[in-house]
């Protein structure tokens, strides 16, 4: 079988042009990250770990309304509701949400009038063991104290488009 001419020196125009082609891409810095040392910018309304947030005077914005609750399509949220001690306004004297059932849609977060349940802006909360992933009020209220200051910026970013 004999390539005449004209079908060798295209064969070879071709691979010189898909050479230079790797070439160049070969280069270039590479698009990936080194992960646990860079991470990439996140969008205000990234839906992550939850939160329960407080008043700047340090109240528990949760009324109790059980819309939350109400509104989850994975039944992942329980609320119990109890009077408040000084004036007698309803407060949740617990809210458990399993994070096994927690889907992420946020839906939780759209039906809060008071802004009390947030999903934050933490992605890192990978556990060892099943209990760690049922989330109790005390440790939604220690995520909201943590997170605070970026959930109050992301909401402020967030709020044109709500």
């Amino acid at each position: 079988m004999t390539v005449d001419s004209a079908t060798r020196a295209l064969l070879l125009a071709e691979f010189v042009s898909a050479f230079g082609l790797a070439m160049r891409y070969f280069f270039r810095p590479k698009p990936t990250l080194n992960y646990p040392f860079e991470k990439n910018a996140l969008s205000p309304r990234f839906r992550g770990e939850h939160a329960l947030r407080r008043y700047p005077n340090g109240e528990e914005r949760c009324i109790a309304c059980k819309l939350c609750e109400a509104i989850c399509p994975a039944l992942a949220i329980t609320i119990e509701a109890g009077p408040r001690n000084n004036d007698g306004t309803r407060r949740a004297t617990r809210y458990d949400i399993d994070m096994h059932k927690c889907i992420y849609c946020g839906l939780c977060q759209e039906a809060c009038p008071v802004d009390a349940i947030v999903e934050g802006p933490n992605f890192e909360f990978a556990s060892e063991t099943r209990e760690e992933l049922y989330y109790d009020k005390g440790k939604l209220l220690a995520n909201g104290d943590r997170w605070e200051r970026a959930i109050a910026a992301n909401l402020a970013l967030d709020a044109p488009y709500r």
